[in-house]
This record gives structure tokens, sequence and C-alpha cells, in this order.
């Protein structure tokens, strides 16, 4: 099978890409669930650090080295992916974070625990571009967002298993929380020694022809489009951060009781893990530039129902809309790089999209506090004009492969349809193959 949709593979649903679907992504999938389940770090390094005696000050340094680390970890994690191929990179990722996440508990001095924390966010994102150049790798194109949108499920219920279980661990010792962590990164590192493919004998070719087209992160910020696309994912993100930044101070300024707050940061939650996949099935038929649109849209419409007034009416259809903007923009979004990428940068191609992202995670909120205590609800006005300048970015930038338009933007590169993937690795995913 090749990766390229015929009239009769188009449209698959949930479960008849499931079955499509590789052992080997299965397994990724795994291995992504168990590790992001057991992401304590990110959640208790505060609580960690004040009950180790460090001051506010300090405490706020080590979270922004942390921070730092996952931008930076994304951006070196695409380039090993392409450079050796994204199961080495996953392995180092894992073996080096097992390592580094039990030394934080036995570092005293403040420095060297900050040295630590870099380094063990950079190393545990390292995986990230990987996953997602391994899953374009072995995933027909057809199936690609689909499976992109399962990815994500697994994030989500990971991250948000991850306090429930990371407070039990707690409550015995922090020890034990980190020591969890560590060996989750081993069991994934396990998942990905026994079942995620090397790189093949195609790729190792293709990789070392002469005429092979070369280029690092170059490569990718030349691609005009592709700059459009990290221009929108930037705003966006930033824009979506505002719920855990503005929107509780909003709520609680309003006079609402905090209960409002949580409940719609659990409606958010629950329709995502329950609509984005089934919804997936019909949005992966959707041109690129039209799933923009209703993606990055409708984030300026439910920010702008905030703005009219802080209310419990609005409050609900707002968060709806651009919860019914993530359903429809988030799968694609991440499976964008992939779709669009030549075969030898798709690493690089999704670090920089998730460095982007993180960026933006970072930023987001400090942006997002300090106009808040300046213009007050007119905060929302200002990230629903945000969310629409990113709608305008992905307009421009996303574009369909085998497009007039795609063919320009990569007229330097080979062009990422089907066919120009020689270096695909054998048996992509098929009926047979799927355990």
């Amino acid at each position: 099978m090749s990766g390229e949709a015929t009239t009769e593979e188009a449209g698959l649903g949930v479960l008849a890409t499931w079955r499509q679907t590789s052992t080997q992504v299965r397994a990724l999938l795994a291995g992504v669930f168990v590790s992001r389940l057991a992401s304590f770090i990110q959640i208790f390094l505060v609580l960690f650090l004040k009950e180790r005696g460090f001051s506010g000050t300090q405490v706020a340094v080590a979270a922004g080295v942390y921070g730092a680390g996952l931008v930076l970890g994304s951006f070196v994690g695409g380039s090993l992916s392409d450079r050796l191929s994204p199961r080495a990179a996953t392995l180092i990722s894992m073996a080096g974070s097992a390592v580094l996440i039990v030394s934080i508990l036995y570092l005293k001095v403040y420095v060297l625990l900050l040295l630590a924390l870099l380094l063990v966010s950079t190393m545990g994102q390292l995986y990230r571009p990987a996953a997602q150049a391994m899953i374009t790798e072995l995933t027909p194109k057809n199936q690609l967002i689909m499976v992109m949108a399962m990815y994500r499920l697994v994030l989500n219920l990971g991250t948000t298993a991850t306090p429930i279980i990371g407070y039990a661990l707690v409550t015995v010792s922090y020890d034990l929380l980190f020591w969890a962590e560590a060996i989750a990164a081993l069991a994934y590192g396990l998942i990905a020694l026994r079942f995620l493919p090397g790189r093949s004998e195609a790729a190792k070719a293709a990789a070392g022809a002469e005429d092979a087209p070369k280029g690092g992160y170059r490569a990718v910020f030349t691609d005009w489009r592709y700059v459009f696309f990290l221009a929108s994912v930037l705003l966006i993100a930033a824009v979506y951060s505002q719920y855990l930044a503005s929107l509780p101070l909003a709520v609680r300024d309003a006079g609402l009781n905090t209960w409002w707050y949580i409940a719609v940061v659990s409606l958010n939650a629950v329709i995502v893990a329950t609509v984005e996949v089934p919804a997936t099935r019909y949005v992966q038929n959707w041109p690129l530039r039209v799933t923009a649109i209703a993606g990055w849209g409708l984030v300026a419409f439910g920010y702008g129902m905030y703005a009219i007034e802080m209310v419990p009416l609005f409050l609900i259809l707002g968060t709806i809309l651009w919860t019914a903007s993530e359903i429809c923009g988030a799968p694609t979004t991440f499976a964008y790089p992939g779709i669009i990428a030549p075969p030898h940068l798709r690493g690089r191609y999704a670090g920089a999209m998730l460095s982007v992202f993180g960026l933006a995670n970072a930023l987001g909120p400090f942006v997002g506090i300090w106009l808040y205590t300046t213009v007050g609800q007119d905060v929302w006005w200002y990230a629903a004009g945000a969310a629409i300048a990113a709608t305008i970015c992905a307009r421009i930038g996303m574009v369909q492969p085998g497009s007039t338009a795609g063919a320009k933007t990569s007229a330097a590169q080979p062009e990422p349809t089907a066919g120009a993937e020689s270096a695909v690795p054998a048996e992509p995913a098929t009926p047979a193959a799927s355990g």
C-alpha cells in the first residue's frame, strides 16, 4: 500500500483506521501514554522545590528554566530524529530522562539543580517530534489526521490522570514520585527498543545519495508558507493559554463562584476527550484551509463571547465555541508538519511546530495576565483579534499537497506527496500488520 489515498480509502472512520494501524504505531501510542501518565515533574515541581526550602524567586527561576528546556527539547529532538532516526531519538530521550529525573532528588546545590532541570525537560521532550515523524512514516496519508487525533487522545488522557496519580504518590513521598516517572520513561524506552523500527534501508540510501536534498532548520525556515503556519500556531496557542491564565481571574473579578471556572474547564476536557476522535472522521476530509478557518476562527467567536459579559451563559457558550475550534483544528495542526514536510526534514518540521507551541504556552500566560491587569475584560477582544490574525496566517500558510501553491513553496525540495516518499520504511500500515 502506498501512502496515497484513493477514493475508496478516503474518509476512514475510527475503527477502520485503528484496524489498519500498524503494530509499531500502536506500540508508539502505548509508550506515549505511559510516559505522559507519569509526567509528574512539571505539575509538582513548584511544590517540591518549596518543600526543599527554596525561595519564591528561586522557584520561579527554576520553573522558567524547566519551561525553556521544553522549547529547546522539541527543537533538538527534531534534528536528532532526522539525523539518526525517530527510534534513536526516542531511546536517547527516555534513557536520558530516567537517569536525570532521579538525580534531581539528590542535588543540593541550586545551580546544579537548575542544570539538571534544564537537561531533564530538554531530554524528556526529544521524543515528541520523533513520535510525530514516525507516525507520519508509518501511516498512509489518508489516515494521518485520524491517527494524530488518536495520538492527541492518549496525550490528553495521560495528562488528565497524571495529577491524580501524582497526588497519591506524593502522599507517600517525593522520592516515590520521581522514581515512578523514571520507571515510566524506561518502560517507554523498552517499548521503543522492542517495537519501533530503525531507519529503513531505503531511507539510509536516500540520505547517503550524492544528490540527496540537504538542509537543517534553515530549510524549514526558508519555507515561507510554513513560517506563516508557525506564526499561526504561535498566536493561537498563546490565545488558547488564556483559559488557564486570564480566565480564572476574569471569573473571580466578575463575582462568579470558582465552581464556574472549574466547570467550564472540565467541560472542555470532557468534550475534547469524547468528541475529537469521532469528529475527525469528517474533519479529516476537509480542505486544509477550511480546517484552518474553522479551527482558528471559532476561537475568536468563543473569546468574543467572554468579552460581551462574564456571566454563566456567555461563559458556557464561549467555552463550547473554542472547544469546537480545538476539535476541528488540533488534529490537523499536529498532522500538518508530516503532511507538508519533505521526508528528510519530517523531524525538523515537527520540532519547529512543537517549539513554537511550547514558546506560546510559556509566554502566553505572562502576556495575557499583564494585559488583563492593564485593560481588564477587554483582554478578550485582544485575544479574539489575535485569533483572527492566526486564522489569516493559517489561511496563507497551509497548502494542500500537490496544489499549485504547494508546488511553488517546495520547488527546491522534494514534493511531499506519497509518490515521492521513497524513504518510507517498508510495510506501512496494512490490515495484516495491525497485530
